[in-house]
């Protein structure tokens, strides 16, 4: 019986191994890498077709025989337009981030010019430039839904040959575009937080109902993969740490020192110097250490330690959430503004240089410790990916940009764009975000417990992959369709 759980996950060691021992790839790979995510999701935006799932919802007809047949309609609307949301946004990442990851550059060169020609014919076709103009609201939900699908379509591929081992986590220092997920979480949630809105009256009641999801579905996924004997790479968290026990930690440390947001730059800031200086001084060799001794903290060493790093990172978003997004603002202001997007802009190159002058002369940037290269990396690409397209469109348009400036990623591209809506496919993730990502995992798990990932070539992969990514988009669209909501609080 002993041998019985062996028998979930024969290759359970080689997954382990398959996944070790990598360093990453450059800042200029990732980056253009990136930028098909936001420039598919631009594209979406701009073509005429795409319409809110909001307008497939049911009709209530006058005889009680046609209600089944509108119904059905309705719903084969919503699936027809989520089809085509798929097409368009996740089947160009699955490709690029796969089969065709060495041609990410020209590949999102093509795209771009591909949006470029509808946007140009339609922004001068049309008689009102204002239109397309979206809220800053709506703007934040497409970057945090880009952020879970990238997360989605990756926890699974990375177990196939045909995911480039450059863009799996890394395991000591270096980048990778698996290396933003957790710290893309982290500020996704942040810059949208109660925190950042000045929402404060949030008591210990409500925070440990809040938090309590985190809790139970880290403890769930301990359980489960314990229980099937689940490949788990003890260099990411620990020994029994996982990304929900990060994201838990984060909202009670935050909960307890309840800072006024315009505070929580400075507070951050000096949480983040405190670690950094605390592991230039032999903290960095403890964590990095294959060591480990009986006592809870130490099984768990990466994920207990790393929460400085997360914690400085929330707190930082919470600031420039509110700082940017909601000073003096009511959700009635929160239109699109350029001067919004240029202090953005600015301020992520300035973050940019920072990553370069930390990585290079201080500590290299580190997911596995999350140091302080490691945070402004982060915010950098994420600020970068919520606006910098919108103020280099501005630019292009006064001639004052090239080419290279252009491509920079961004979900804001699409905002001149008369018309331009979000997409079918976005509303759907965002009204679910937690339960997709719960989902994904599920089915990522499934797939590893029923075929061996590591032998599979490179079509039947492919396949598996868009079958996968197809399968999460229908069952989220779908369940949005029927108002479906995984929701705690």
């Amino acid at each position: 019986m002993a041998s019985l759980p062996n028998s979930f996950n024969a290759n359970k060691q080689l997954k382990e191994e398959f996944v070790s021992n990598l360093t990453g790839s450059s800042f200029i790979q990732i980056f253009f890498l990136l930028a098909v995510v936001p420039i598919s999701m631009a594209l979406r935006h701009s073509i005429h077709s795409c319409r809110p799932i909001d307008y497939c919802v049911t009709e209530t007809s006058l005889k009680k025989d046609d209600n089944l047949s509108v119904a059905s309609k309705s719903l084969w609307a919503c699936i027809a337009t989520i089809a085509v949301d798929f097409i368009i946004i996740f089947l160009p990442m699955i490709l690029f981030f796969t089969v065709l990851a060495k041609w990410a550059i020209p590949g999102s060169i093509l795209l771009f010019f591909l949006f470029f020609s509808i946007a140009a014919k339609r922004f001068f076709s049309s008689s009102n430039s204002e239109e397309g103009h979206r809220s800053l609201r709506t703007i934040i939900s497409s970057y945090r839904v880009a952020t879970m699908i990238m997360t989605c379509l990756c926890i699974l591929a990375v177990d196939f040959r045909i995911f480039p081992r450059e863009n799996a986590k890394t395991e000591t220092y270096g980048t990778s575009v698996m290396d933003l997920g957790v710290g893309s979480f982290v500020v996704a949630n942040a810059i949208v937080s109660r925190q950042a809105r000045n929402v404060l009256s949030m008591n210990w009641k409500s925070a440990l109902k809040s938090i309590s999801p985190l809790i139970i579905l880290g403890f769930g996924r301990l359980v489960t993969t314990a229980g099937v004997d689940y490949q788990v790479h003890v260099g990411e968290y620990g020994v029994h740490w996982n990304f929900f026990f990060t994201l838990a930690g984060v909202s009670i440390l935050t909960s307890i020192t309840n800072v006024p947001p315009k505070y929580c730059g400075i507070l951050g800031s000096l949480i983040l110097i405190g670690y950094q200086c605390w592991l230039n001084h032999g903290l960095n060799v403890y964590l990095l250490s294959n060591e480990r001794g009986p006592d809870i903290i130490s099984q768990n060493k990466e994920g207990f330690f790393s929460l400085f790093g997360y914690w400085g990172m929330y707190l930082l978003g919470v600031y420039l959430g509110y700082y940017l997004f909601f000073t003096n603002r009511s959700d009635a202001m929160m239109r699109s503004n350029t001067t919004t997007f240029v202090k953005v802009w600015l301020i992520s190159l300035l973050l940019w240089l920072l990553t370069v002058l930390l990585d290079r002369y201080v500590e290299r940037v580190s997911r596995r410790m999350c140091n302080l290269a490691y945070v402004t990396w982060v915010l950098a690409l994420n600020l970068q990916d919520i606006v910098d397209s919108k103020c280099k469109y501005a630019l292009m348009v006064h001639g004052d940009s090239s080419i290279a400036d252009m491509l920079l990623g961004g979900l804001m591209i699409s905002d001149y764009v008369p018309g331009s809506k979000i997409s079918s496919l976005e509303v759907a993730f965002d009204r679910n975000l937690l339960a997709s990502f719960i989902l994904a995992n599920m089915l990522t798990g499934m797939v590893n417990l029923s075929i061996n990932t590591l032998f599979v070539s490179s079509t039947p992969a492919l396949l598996i992959l868009i079958v996968y990514a197809l399968t999460l988009s229908m069952i989220v669209g779908t369940a949005d369709f029927y108002g479906l909501r995984l929701k705690f609080w």
